[in-house]
């Protein structure tokens, strides 16, 4: 460890929410725990990093964006060279931050960081949010890396189930004493069952397409919708104008999804980990859509909480008006079936995942010999 100052942590990560938002809060429980503890988050310029990061106070250090080409292609022979570079301006940034440990929660510029670190024998700590792992977090494991899981039948070397990292806001939720105050600031009725729907940031068009139509449904069952539909992705109707009915409204983005949580009777979402992770934290009843596309991962996040009973799950090619008839508007009429899927949900939750993970970096760092450290400039080769 370094002795010469306070303990120093790089957290390597970006591309997505889905990457930013753990990164973010291990952050914070880092400096709840350690106050003294310098940190400094490494992406990519062109990420949603370059953004956030820096918004909550913690410093960003970049490097180039290396994908790593799934098809023979003219980016699968300019690899070797890229990585090489993007290894290089990693381990400049390893060698300034003087760092004592390296924490990685994937995306693209994890590799390079975690060789770089390797090369260096700075130990690596990683958290792996998908069920089924990313590459990037599988080299970092095959380097040695500490591995930390958010979901317990990931497979990645010897992990320890750790949860989700996820802001306070959400983690701290309580639903029941938030209800009303949320119900009130998303403009719902108090008594009226209420579903809300969101496909992301970025929004879900397969599901907007179905909520769009079953809109008539709903409101004659009694049933108010909230529909996030996603930035730029507003419904329209046939006359091109913003789709009205009676207890529906829709919004484009929600600042804030602790609002959503207190707020819904259930929740209709795709299953991207952060979200069957804050679900099952908070105890709120969903229905998964997962994305059609890809690895199959959102499919494999959502098991083990629909296993428990706690959330549906639907294929995106079956999701329908008529399922929405058969499944969601009988689900949204039957308190008692609400209260026991919550429950079932909030069993399998871990709301205290971003400590978890502060105490596994404190550990990994302490573990760390000194003596096996190099010098102030650590003797390491660029």
């Amino acid at each position: 460890m370094n002795t010469e100052s306070s303990l120093s942590v790089v957290l390597a990560g970006g591309g997505t929410a889905g990457h930013i938002s753990p990164l973010l809060a291990i952050a914070h429980a880092l400096r709840e725990t350690r106050p003294d503890v310098r940190l400094l988050a490494v992406g990519t310029p062109g990420g949603m990093e370059a953004r956030l990061v820096p918004a909550a106070g913690v410093d960003l250090a970049t490097i180039r964006r290396v994908p790593f080409p799934r098809r023979p292609s003219l980016d699968l022979l300019r690899l070797p060279g890229r990585l090489v570079g993007a290894v290089k301006q990693a381990g400049v940034i390893l060698e300034d931050a003087k760092a004592d440990v390296l924490v990685g929660v994937g995306g693209y510029v994890c590799t390079p960081m975690y060789l770089a670190a390797r090369r260096r024998k700075i130990p690596i700590v990683i958290h792996e949010a998908n069920t089924r792992p990313g590459l990037a977090n599988r080299v970092g494991a095959r380097l040695g890396g500490h591995v930390a899981v958010a979901f317990a039948g990931t497979r990645l070397g010897a992990s320890r189930h750790v949860g989700m990292p996820m802001r306070r806001e959400i983690s701290n939720l309580n639903r029941s004493a938030a209800r009303a105050a949320a119900r009130a600031a998303l403009g719902l009725d108090p008594d009226r069952p209420a579903l809300i729907v969101t496909g992301g940031s970025s929004g879900a068009q397969s599901i907007n397409r179905t909520i769009a139509a079953s809109v008539g449904l709903l409101a004659e069952s009694g049933i108010q919708t909230l529909h996030i539909t996603g930035r730029g992705k507003a419904v329209h109707d046939a006359d091109g104008k913003p789709l009205a009915a009676p207890g529906y409204q829709q919004r484009e983005y929600v600042d804030g999804m602790e609002t959503v949580y207190a707020a819904a009777d259930l929740l209709l979402a795709r299953s991207g980990a952060a979200t069957v992770c804050e679900v099952a934290a908070v105890g709120v009843p969903a229905v998964f859509v997962p994305l059609p596309i890809g690895n199959g991962e959102q499919a494999l996040n959502a098991a083990g909480l629909v296993e428990a009973g706690g959330a549906l799950l639907v294929e995106d090619g079956t999701f329908s008006p008529a399922w929405v008839r058969e499944h969601i508007i009988p689900l949204l009429q039957d308190k008692d079936r609400l209260a026991v899927m919550a429950a079932s949900a909030e069993k399998l939750g871990i709301r205290d995942a971003d400590q978890r993970m502060a105490d596994l970096i404190l550990e990994t760092a302490q573990v760390y010999a000194p003596s096996e450290k190099p010098s102030k400039q650590h003797g390491r080769k660029r």
